[in-house]
């Protein structure tokens, strides 16, 4: 780690208030080192923070943390907030992994942190709600609501601005403007916001009269007079802001890069008697050259070397992402199939999806981060004849739940959803987990729901879906699949046929996604130690289960083990006992799957599956104490 002693002796943001200009520009630095030299070694949002830094300190200066309070939208560009508020020593260095901090705010962390995020969208809201109980209690601290420009495609944010200024008088929103958000920002927005950038009329405006007011004595109070007459003036130089037809005064656009700027501006509004917006232009990876150059991939990344800026390298044989397999599925079916279109919420490339804006720009839309949209839209699309197919991640689509009930599946339409990062998302935490898909469309009637075991299932089941009909759910993990090669032509699955991989005597194994692997390692366990099996199931559809099958085996077997990547809670194992109960059977009904906490972040999938005996050798021994009786009535045949 670099050496940084101006950082290293800030253990409380009150402390940045006696630093002088020169000091608060080496620890702008200082801050920069430390974030490039962490994030290398543990990936991480690299670009995002490294913008912020003047903004971060600016806040700090400017207002008292923890009194007065912080909403970051997302979070993910938290880690120079992290740094002002004690949190320099060794955990910072292990950030997003499981004996270091979250890659996000969390109130569980620190008293600095009043919000906990991991989702854009929610800092208008959630600050609105901040400001409304301390009006109601009648104390005076600020609240601060700092979101990016992308967040302005979010519906929930539209729902809080338009309840800013009928809510309440003091209200502090700092519009981050780097004009991306992971991808580049789409949308009438992101034209809105660049058009207040280029304006220059009323730039000059606005800048002439705030410099002119702050050279004069008793500057702060005319420049409330003046800046009065400017809202009530400007139209005959430039239009209006949207901000000021809400009833939110806008100041902007400011350097987001000048301190003593930004404090200023953060002085006035701290005087304001009325709803105000700053909107404040910020270089998404500022002080790193190659993530300057990069903006979409250095939004997040993968460990890198902080000298060259290159990311570690996967082997050259190894096999592809999932989301890659996905995207280049979608390109082969397009290409015979014109009703195929893709939608994506502000992540084509997350989701793989880039690959088919390449290969069919006019039948790609990225809507914003805008996941409630982007499923109505696809089920306008279904209605004239349409295929859609909406590629969200699963943590995500858990803000579209209405839209797929009320919208989607209750009109049986035919509408694709791919899962991307089903299960765990290791180092981002709880906030991007995504573990409770299962359960939460398991009960939506007409909705089909299934993962692969490999990626030429995926392809399988994706070609699968489109042709079926109806609402489908296709569910697979972050990361690389099996290496399994992936045939040229896709074809359509028995909708709700499971697959016996393996036949056996002990029970039977039920198993989805990359569990199926599992199973089939650890029945050759049983095998290897007791020369016996089970039978293994890849169940290839949660919903419908292959009722058939499972009645056979609930018949046929004694215990019946279920494996899957969710919540145990209506997952598939609690599928599998329902179905059981209800035709009168009664095997034991052994499930594995995660439990009903929130699962925090940590160093991989595999060290987060053996805290959460979810690895292969705590489930063989579990499944082992099940069978002992049986284990030891076939040692005794057997002699």
């Amino acid at each position: 780690m670099t050496n940084s002693p101006i950082l290293e002796g800030i253990k409380s943001p009150t402390e940045l208030k006696e630093l002088s200009s020169s000091d608060i520009q080496l620890l702008s630095t200082e801050i920069r080192d430390r974030i490039i030299h962490s994030t290398s070694i543990n990936g991480g949002h690299v670009g995002p923070n490294l913008g912020v830094v003047e903004l971060t300190i600016a806040l700090h200066i400017a207002f008292n943390s923890p009194r007065d309070s912080f909403c970051w939208d997302v979070s993910h560009q938290g880690y120079v907030h992290k740094l002002l508020t004690g949190r320099t020593d060794e955990r910072f260095d292990k950030i997003r992994n499981s004996d270091g901090y979250s890659g996000f705010l969390s109130r569980d962390e620190s008293e600095h942190d009043s919000y906990g995020a991991g989702h854009a969208g929610t800092a208008l809201s959630a600050a609105l709600g901040m400001c409304m109980a301390r009006d109601l209690k009648g104390s005076d601290e600020h609240v601060v609501a700092i979101a990016g420009d992308a967040a302005f495609t979010c519906g929930i944010t539209l729902e809080a601005l338009n309840n800013i200024a009928c809510s309440t008088k003091k209200f502090i929103l700092v519009l981050n403007d780097n004009e991306w958000s992971i991808a580049k920002n789409v949308g009438a927005f992101s034209k809105y916001f660049n058009e207040l950038i280029a304006n220059p009329v009323y730039n000059k405006f606005h800048k002439d009269a705030e410099a002119f007011l702050s050279a004069m004595p008793g500057g702060k109070s005319l420049m409330k007079f003046v800046s009065k007459a400017k809202r009530d003036t400007k139209e005959l130089l430039a239009p209006s802001s949207i901000f000021e037809k809400l009833g939110i005064r806008y100041l902007g656009p400011i350097d987001g890069h000048d301190i003593d700027s930004l404090v200023h501006f953060f002085e006035f509004a701290k005087e304001s008697d009325e709803p105000i917006v700053l909107h404040i232009l910020t270089e998404k990876g500022r002080g790193y050259p190659v993530a300057l150059k990069e903006p979409e991939k250095w939004h997040g990344s993968g460990p890198f070397n902080k000298e060259t800026g290159l990311m570690a390298s996967s082997p050259v044989d190894s096999p592809p992402k999932y989301q890659d397999v996905f995207g280049d599925s979608l390109s082969l079916i397009a290409k015979s199939d014109d009703r195929v279109v893709g939608i994506t919420a502000a992540m084509p490339s997350g989701t793989g999806l880039d690959s088919f804006q390449e290969n069919f720009p006019g039948r790609f839309f990225d809507v914003g981060i805008a996941e409630e949209h982007a499923v109505l839209l696809a089920a306008g699309m279904a209605c004239k004849g349409l295929r859609p197919v909406c590629a969200i991640y699963s943590t995500f689509l858990q803000r579209a739940f209405d839209p797929i009930v009320h919208d989607v599946c209750l009109q049986d339409l035919p509408v694709t959803f791919c899962l991307d990062r089903a299960g765990l998302s290791p180092n981002d935490g709880p906030t991007h987990h995504g573990l409770f898909d299962i359960s939460y469309l398991s009960c939506i009637p007409n909705a089909v729901i299934m993962q692969p075991r490999h990626e030429d299932e995926l392809q399988n089941m994706l070609y699968t879906s489109i042709n079926h009909g109806g609402p489908a759910f296709i569910r697979y993990p972050r990361g690389t699949a099996l290496g399994v090669p992936i045939s040229s032509s896709p074809v359509k699955l028995d909708i709700g046929k499971a697959e016996i991989m393996e036949e056996g005597t002990l029970g039977s194994i039920w198993a989805i996604g990359d569990f199926v692997q599992e199973a089939l390692s650890i029945n050759q366990m049983f095998f290897d130690k007791f020369g016996s099996k089970f039978t293994i199931v890849n169940a290839r559809f949660i919903k419908p289960l292959d009722s058939s099958l499972l009645l056979k085996h609930g018949k046929e077997f004694d215990l019946i083990v279920s494996i899957e990547d969710g919540v145990l809670k209506g997952g598939l194992g609690s599928s599998i006992s329902e179905l059981l109960n209800d035709n009168n059977l009664n095997p034991k009904v052994r499930r594995f799957g995660w439990p009903d906490e929130f699962i925090s972040h940590g160093s991989s999938v595999s060290q987060l599956r053996k805290q959460h005996h979810l690895d292969t050798l705590t489930i063989f021994q579990k499944i082992s104490q099940d069978i002992s009786y049986k284990l030891n009535m076939e040692k005794q045949l057997v002699s």
